[in-house]
């Protein structure tokens, strides 16, 4: 995992509300199953540089969110 992009979102994550924290902000594609994430989701998911943590962080960058 790319720990430019990992302090990224770590940035952006620590400066919400934790109210925010909550929200979805993606979905993932499951095995034919669209799965919300939220920003709680995404930074258990990025600290433990998981495969799954790895797609999150991507489609942040991608969607310009991070």
């Amino acid at each position: 995992m790319d720990k430019e992009s990992k302090s990224r979102f770590l940035k952006v994550y620590q400066n919400l509300p934790l109210s925010e924290r909550k929200n979805v902000i993606l979905l993932i594609d499951n095995e034919n199953n669209k799965e919300p994430v939220s920003w709680n989701v995404a930074h258990l998911e990025i600290e433990q540089e998981t495969k799954l943590g790895e797609k999150i962080l991507n489609k942040l960058i991608q969607l310009n969110l991070i």
